[in-house]
């Protein structure tokens, strides 16, 4: 009895095995089945709704689109390039002639405005100087008129004449310098003749004496020298008496 229980027991195993067996190998050929056609879309680049492409086709895609037969005008592109090189160089030649304009009329209006502050500075000086010309004639003056006596008086003397050297020497150090007319032949630009005087002498034109000194500051005149001017003697007449002797 038990021996023919065992064997029920095992043809019924055996018939459940072969039953799972034929299902599973049914659903294992269905998922073969699938396998190629999920490779195949793999392989190829493309999902279940074919929209992602291969490489090769998106590299299709970024190629330049040009038409057939058309190519670059290289000619014509040179000639472009060549225009907009020369006018940026006209530009430049422009504006280098603008600087150039500009920096010389600075240069002109630098020098300019030295020159009118020199001509200012020496019009003030040679004004100044001017003032102080009749106080140097004034010693003058004393030092030739005055004779001292006594060792007072001449003490005096010595001491306001110290100040006229000084008086002097500051006006050496600035440029200014005494004309010498004596003897030289009569300037209107440097001399103004106050007195004339007919004489042998001296050639006619000459300075003979000079009454009231002139100076100089580097080339220009401070102050006219006021001179006496030899002139050609009257010629004699002779009289009747004289002719008839």
């Amino acid at each position: 009895m038990i021996d023919d229980e065992e064997k029920q027991l095992d043809e019924t195993s055996n018939g459940e095995s072969q039953v799972s067996g034929g299902a599973d190998g049914e659903s294992r050929e269905a998922e073969l089945s699938q396998m190629p056609e999920s490779d195949s879309n793999v392989e190829s680049g493309q999902g279940g709704d074919g929209v992602i492409e291969s490489g090769v086709a998106l590299d299709a895609e970024q190629e330049p689109a040009l038409g057939e037969g058309e190519e670059i005008d290289y000619p014509a592109l040179l000639a472009v390039m060549e225009q907009d090189i020369q006018s940026l160089q006209s530009q430049l030649e422009e504006r280098t002639h603008q600087y150039m304009r500009i920096a010389a009329d600075f240069e002109n209006f630098r020098r300019r405005t030295q020159k009118e502050k020199e001509d200012l500075e020496l019009t003030i000086k040679c004004s100044t100087i001017n003032e102080l010309l009749p106080v140097v004639d004034n010693f003058e003056r004393a030092r030739s008129h005055i004779k001292p006596q006594t060792d007072q008086e001449m003490n005096i003397h010595k001491s306001y004449q110290s100040v006229y050297k000084q008086l002097v020497e500051c006006l050496k150090r600035v440029g200014v310098a005494p004309m010498r007319s004596e003897g030289k032949e009569f300037d209107p630009n440097l001399h103004e003749a106050v007195m004339r005087e007919a004489t042998d002498e001296h050639p006619e034109g000459a300075v003979i004496e000079e009454l009231v000194r002139g100076y100089m500051l580097g080339d220009r005149v401070l102050r006219h020298a006021m001179v006496k001017v030899a002139a050609a003697p009257e010629p004699v007449v002779p009289s009747e008496e004289s002719s008839q002797n």
